[in-house]
């Protein structure tokens, strides 16, 4: 055996791990060199320096016999890529496995690049330095934050005979539903101001209304003491009237399916319907004043409720269970509350003048907007959006507004309080507010006192307002340069008019998380 080894060249172990063989001892040519000068200059690019191997890792392969290593020099490469079993060369020192791993997939990713090259180890380096040095592009700044809104009169709706205490976009934003004093619930094409149909049926005014999240009914709370429902698609009113309360009722909304109606009433208490069944589930001994406002949250776990006696509850769907109880420390009668688009916060009016912001799970007002009237009336509001439909805004801009007993509409940029916009046009105390998009168009609709209800729409610099088309008989009035141009009419023949169809209208702008 000893006779058959050829006479060998002794090395230096600095510069050659003891299992590499010269060529003539793998007894291979040209290829062989090729690659092994290929992997020469990867170790010397990754900065291996070679240990000295143990004695125990000395007896793994004391012989340097050809016989014990594949004769096949192509075979041996491709075995030795792939080996990972223990190895006399000590590549990682005291890496962690997890950067030993990194470097095994280095390591590889390495052979097959070299693999891949004509051998030119220089234009390989020249390649990596290019790409390491090239910078990375800079990210481009948030964009500019606006300063104020530009909401103007699109149509004025006239046909309720007295003042105008409740109006709502319906869900998809193609109508509008408003009531009133005088007992009646007109719907309103959001498009074109055409009065599509007037509902008659309570016997007193009415205080409240609800769109169902199908946008099929209508619900409306009425001092009669009851509460009734009203089909947009066939015209007609819900066979069952909702009776319970014992005195006014005030305030209702429903619930993300449909199945919930929750009412506040001037008898003290919130009660939870069972729609399908036109019948109470549960009555909540809420306040001990007269309950003025009720909002439900997005996903329908939670009520809130708000009442003269100043206190901000929230409630438990499920168990009816109170959760908090919020009380400012000058405790002003609160008229409204409204959950907003994320359900971490409510906005809750009073007779202070104050629209306040609450954390309530930390109990705390986070925000105060000021700057509308409110002694007197029961005003409501909302949240919406803003910002150029062509900006991605993140998180997007959030904006409170509401009603004034001077006629006015205020916008609070949520964040800063500056008051967005102040648009002026009704000449009484505006009860509601509501906002809505169609057609990728932001709106706001406003009912008062002075009998009216007020579409407005944003418009930004450089974009003409369109026009209406004109319809016949229609109820609403155009304005050009800030001038009513059309008639009052009450159009109670409305109710043949057909409904719009849904599915043309854009649905309402997504959930917002708010800082």
């Amino acid at each position: 055996m000893d006779n058959a080894h050829p006479k060998t060249r002794r090395r230096d172990p600095r510069s050659q791990s003891p299992v590499e063989s010269s060529s003539d001892e793998l007894a291979a040519g040209s290829e062989h060199d090729e690659a092994e000068r290929r992997r020469t200059s990867w170790n010397i690019q990754k900065n291996f320096t070679p240990q000295r191997p143990s004695a125990k890792e000395r007896r793994y392969n004391e012989s340097a016999s050809p016989d014990e290593l594949a004769v096949d020099a192509d075979e041996y490469w491709r075995s030795s890529r792939n080996r990972r079993s223990p190895s006399p060369i000590n590549r990682r020192g005291d890496l962690s496995s997890r950067e030993a791993r990194s470097q095994d997939e280095s390591d590889s990713l390495g052979d097959d690049r070299m693999s891949n090259e004509d051998g030119n180890h220089a234009g390989t380096l020249d390649a990596m330095s290019d790409r390491s040095n090239t910078p990375a592009p800079l990210a481009e700044g948030p964009p500019p934050k606006p300063e104020q809104l530009n909401y103007r009169e699109k149509f004025v709706l006239r046909g309720h005979l007295r003042g105008v205490s409740a109006v709502q976009f319906s869900p998809c934003c193609s109508m509008i539903a408003s009531a009133g004093a005088d007992a009646a619930i007109k719907v309103w094409d959001t498009l074109t101001g055409r009065l599509i149909y007037t509902f008659e049926g309570h016997l007193a005014g009415i205080s409240t209304l609800a769109w169902s999240p199908d946008g099929q009914w209508i619900a409306s709370g009425s001092d009669d003491k009851t509460i009734r429902f009203w089909n947009v698609t066939t015209g007609r009113a819900h066979t069952k009237p909702f009776v319970g309360h014992h005195n006014y009722v005030y305030q209702i909304a429903f619930a993300p399916k449909g199945n919930i109606l929750v009412s506040g009433s001037y008898d003290e208490a919130v009660f939870l319907w069972d729609v399908r069944r036109a019948r109470v589930m549960r009555s909540l001994p809420a306040h001990s004043d007269p309950v003025a406002g009720i909002d439900v949250v997005h996903d329908g776990t939670l009520i809130v409720s708000c009442a003269l006696d100043g206190l901000v509850r929230v409630w438990d769907t499920h168990s009816g269970q109170c959760l908090r109880t919020l009380v400012h420390e000058d405790n002003p009668p609160a008229t409204c509350v409204k959950f907003s688009p994320n359900g971490k916060y409510i906005l809750a009016w009073t007779l202070d003048g104050c629209v306040r912001m609450w954390n309530y799970v930390e109990s705390r007002v986070v925000k105060t907007f000021q700057g509308h009237v409110n002694k007197k009336y029961s005003l409501s509001g909302c949240f919406g959006f803003y910002g150029s439909p062509d900006v991605k805004y993140s998180p997007p801009l959030c904006f409170a507004v509401s009603g004034s007993e001077d006629g006015a509409i205020l916008c609070w940029d949520l964040v800063s309080k500056d008051i967005l916009q102040r648009i002026e046009g009704h000449t009484d105390a505006v009860l509601g507010v509501h906002s809505g998009k169609l057609n990728g168009k932001r709106l706001l609709v406003s009912c008062g006192l002075d009998k009216t209800v007020r579409v407005w729409e944003e418009v930004f610099e450089g974009q003409g307002q369109d026009s209406p088309p004109p319809v016949s008989g229609s109820c609403a009035e155009p304005i050009q340069n800030g001038v009513s141009t059309g008639s009052d009419l009450d159009g109670d023949n409305a109710m043949t008019d057909a409904p719009p169809d849904p599915s043309t209208a854009t649905t309402p702008a997504e959930d917002v998380m708010m800082t």
